[in-house]
């Protein structure tokens, strides 16, 4: 992975976030729940319950909550699918503790809009730490306006759902409330496996550990790198007037979204790898469910379709030719490899 040549043309922070003004209280939320997740380290903690169910939650929340939910479905309407499904992938969404739907909709709808300049919320060309997450601490005032959900995600505050969840911060009483059961159902487990509520507890507490609060920060830095090292290192498909890459260590952990440049491209295709060996493992969960019925009016990258029609007028279907796969730039020229 090389970084891009441009990518050292340093930005200012927004404007509404100058004068710096630090959020203690979002601040103290993602440092505490550091500091819970570290307890992984501890022996004490450790069950390989918690492993499992941390793997599990990964993509459960991660891939179904985040990148299928939260980024494809809600931010792009990539895909269509039952009222009630969609409302599902939403709390699953919650529940990896990254703001309310509405509020992550605006904010990358934003990044889509100004990526890479200025008004970019959180891009890497002010730091690396910056794009990272540095921004979340520091207070955006624009983004606490009304005007801003407004016109960014007005489509989903059209839905007393989504109103509710965004009022008095009823996303994270969502959060808190899944959180709850880890513990719960490992202290009766223990319990009843050992008759000792210390024992029960230790299950409890490793559940709680392993499967929340590490997967959680997992899942945030998973996010979060495609915001930085998606910027900076990896390689290009498509000339996007950003600095977006394709990082295949980013796509591996966050379930296909480091195919970012690609994604740059082509907004609101529901798939993020275009080229054969880019795998997306959130793409394969949207055509498996396209394939049940729950997923339906998917938008495929308009390259694909481009080189369907090019490769089928020139090897018409029996001829007994395997055409090689090409890729063509968003202009529709042809790309060499």
């Amino acid at each position: 992975m090389t970084p891009q040549p441009s990518a050292t043309q340093a930005l200012d922070t927004p404007l509404p976030t100058q004068p710096l003004t630090i959020m203690w209280t979002q601040t103290a939320v993602v440092v505490t729940t550091h500091l819970l997740a570290a307890l992984a380290l501890f022996p004490w903690f450790f069950s390989w319950t918690g492993v499992i169910l941390a793997v599990i939650g990964h993509h459960l929340f991660g891939c179904f909550g985040m990148t299928l939910g939260y980024h494809r479905l809600l931010t792009h309407r990539g895909f269509t699918c039952p009222l009630w499904f969609e409302r599902v992938l939403a709390i699953l969404g919650t529940c990896c503790l990254q703001d309310s739907p509405a509020r992550w909709v605006a904010v990358h709808r934003q990044h889509h809009q100004f990526s890479d300049e200025q008004p970019d919320p959180h891009s890497p060309l002010v730091t690396f730490l910056w794009g990272h997450m540095g921004w979340l601490f520091a207070d955006n005032r624009e983004h606490n306006r009304v005007t801003f959900l407004d016109r960014y995600a007005r489509d989903l505050l059209q839905d007393p759902f989504y109103m509710t969840l965004e009022r008095n911060r009823v996303w994270l009483l969502v959060y808190i409330a899944h959180a709850v059961p880890f513990f719960l159902a490992g202290l009766l487990v223990g319990w009843w496996n050992s008759n000792s509520w210390l024992t029960g507890a230790q299950f409890g507490a490793s559940l709680l550990v392993w499967g929340v609060f590490l997967r959680t920060v997992a899942v945030w830095h998973f996010t979060w790198s495609v915001n930085s090292l998606g910027h900076l290192f990896g390689y290009r498909n498509y000339s996007t007037g950003d600095q977006s890459t394709n990082n295949w260590l980013v796509a591996l952990l966050a379930d296909g979204e480091g195919w970012h440049n690609n994604h740059h491209a082509e907004p609101r295709a529901a798939a993020h790898g275009h080229r054969w060996w880019e795998f997306d493992f959130t793409w394969a969960m949207i055509r498996l469910l396209e394939m049940i019925g729950l997923a339906k009016n998917v938008i495929r990258p308009q390259c694909w379709n481009r080189v369907e029609h090019d490769e089928s007028s020139r090897h018409p279907k029996g001829s007994g030719v395997v055409p090689p796969t090409k890729l063509l730039d968003r202009r529709g020229a042809r790309k060499a490899g």
